[in-house]
């Protein structure tokens, strides 16, 4: 099982703060989990399409769509965050 974990706007459109799922066997990096959400949707294909400004975040640390996720990780989904 992976934590996903929505900030934010997202956590606003998607409908929830986190949830837990058991990952397909051919998802094992950013880019293919952030392909299966998609999948779900309309509102999941609109805001994680790319292009759309979201970051993601692998245990904590910034993550790019190469980073490997394997069982028991956190996945973090955020809009970028400006600061002043």
């Amino acid at each position: 099982m992976v934590n996903l974990v929505y900030f934010a706007r997202l956590r606003e459109t998607l409908g929830l703060d986190s949830e837990k799922v058991a990952l397909p066997q051919d998802v094992g990096d950013v880019a293919s989990l952030t392909q299966w959400l998609r999948g779900r949707g309309k509102v999941w294909d609109t805001e994680l399409a790319p292009g759309n400004r979201v970051r993601v975040a692998v245990n904590l640390e910034v993550a790019e769509q190469s980073t490997c996720i394997a069982d028991g990780d956190e996945v973090a989904f955020f809009p970028p965050v400006t600061g002043g």
